[in-house]
């Protein structure tokens, strides 16, 4: 059996070939469910490589499956999944990278470039190895993480039945351009991600001259009553010890400053840690901002989208993780987070049906200071090409890890 040393080592021998893709990918940034561009990299750095591949429908996925070759003890042959999103932002790059955006109002600002990348360097160490794994697995190229739930997709397509039944085990990694040392990795186990939510208002006045507001009815100012109203609610009726977090990010009304619009739009994005509180907001945040328009004689429509569930670690899986990060990088490149990120991943609802857990990995530039570093999702932040071979190596090895306890019975 391969040992993680030589799976390293081997990691590091293919990294610039890994780096090459990086730097295509990131050149060539898409938006959404439709990458084409993007899953034809994939496919040519899968092509000669023994996987059956499918391609999405409603999506330009990529689920490629290898069947591993080795005997197996356990009752059924064992699945585990693995996956890496592929999906930009629309943002405009301002990083000055050799390799920067191609495309105007796009970027890989999230590092998905990175972990699609990671995936395809792990598809070729796990074909190399075939003949040792006692068992399948799923390689999930993932469009649309970016508030198009991909994963949903995906999985209505068929990605958790890929190798004939359900994964035993998912594991996905995620980069972050800040926060901790370049080279660390993080996790917890429970409650890693907050659920996300979105809520939209449309407060419904009467329109007429700036100089006589008695003869109107302002939805400006209704609409700025809901804005402080939903802060104030949190603070009063939901556990501090429980956060909730609303950012209202669009607030738009009106077209001159001396007349009263019709209407006035509020949109906003909705963080909770507990199925409890996340239930609680759709019934309170519309009873209060109903409340409000009707208190001023105005009407108000209210649409409360659910959007991604908390994403929830397995205990068990977060530590067979953690062990194998050790295992490979020594216990002085993990770190247990205390809390979980506000942040929201659609590869929870893989974790809601498949035992699994997902990791951080730091890609902080060498020098830079990681609390003072761009954030993912700006258009400074920047990535550390130096990990891709750190990525790979533990894809690879949570896969033929697992594959290997799994196929013992344990």
């Amino acid at each position: 059996m391969t040992t993680a040393t030589e799976i390293l080592a081997d990691a590091y021998q293919i990294k610039d070939e890994v780096t090459r893709l990086r730097h295509r990918l990131h050149q060539e940034p898409e938006i959404g469910l439709e990458l084409p561009q993007t899953q034809e990299k994939v496919l040519e750095a899968l092509d000669g490589l023994p996987y059956e591949i499918t391609l999405g429908t409603d999506t330009t996925s990529v689920t490629a499956v290898i069947r591993g070759s080795a005997a197996h003890g356990s009752a059924q042959k064992p699945v585990v999944l693995l996956r890496g999103d592929m999906d930009a932002l629309p943002v405009q790059e301002q990083t000055g990278v050799p390799f920067a955006s191609t495309i105007d109002g796009a970027m890989h600002a999230c590092g998905h470039d990175l972990h699609t990348s990671m995936l395809a360097g792990a598809a070729t160490l796990l074909a190399d190895r075939r003949d040792q794994l006692a068992g399948d697995v799923v390689l999930m190229f993932q469009p649309g993480e970016e508030g198009f739930d991909g994963a949903g997709v995906m999985i209505r397509e068929g990605v958790l039945e890929a190798a004939g039944r359900r994964p035993d085990a998912a594991y996905g990694l995620h980069v972050i351009s800040s926060l901790l040392p370049g080279g660390t990795f993080a996790s917890k186990p429970d409650t890693l991600m907050s659920a996300s939510d979105a809520l939209f208002v449309t407060v419904h006045g009467s329109g007429g001259h700036g100089s006589a507001p008695h003869t109107a009815k302002d939805p400006v100012t209704v609409a700025a009553e809901m804005v402080t109203a939903l802060q104030t609610m949190i603070t009063r009726q939901f556990n501090m010890f429980d956060p909730v977090v609303l950012t209202v990010g669009v607030l738009h009304a009106g077209t001159k400053r001396n007349i009263i619009p019709e209407t006035a739009r509020i949109e906003a994005t909705i963080r909770t840690f507990s199925e409890e509180n996340r239930q609680k907001m759709m019934t309170a945040a519309p009873r209060l901002l109903n409340g409000i328009a009707e208190a001023h004689g105005l009407s108000a429509t209210v649409e409360y989208h659910t959007e991604y569930p908390l994403t929830v670690t397995d205990h068990a899986e977060t530590a067979n993780a953690e062990r194998h990060i050790a295992e490979l990088f020594g216990e002085d490149r993990y770190t247990r987070m205390a809390q979980p990120l506000s942040g929201s991943e659609d590869f929870s609802r893989v974790l809601a049906a498949v035992p699994g857990s997902f990791v951080f990995l730091s890609a902080v530039p060498p020098g830079a200071d990681p609390v003072k570093a761009a954030f993912n999702h700006s258009p400074y932040a920047t990535f550390d090409d130096n990990i891709l071979a750190d990525g790979t190596a533990l894809y690879t090895q949570l896969a033929i890890a697992r594959v290997a306890e799994l196929a013992a019975g344990n």
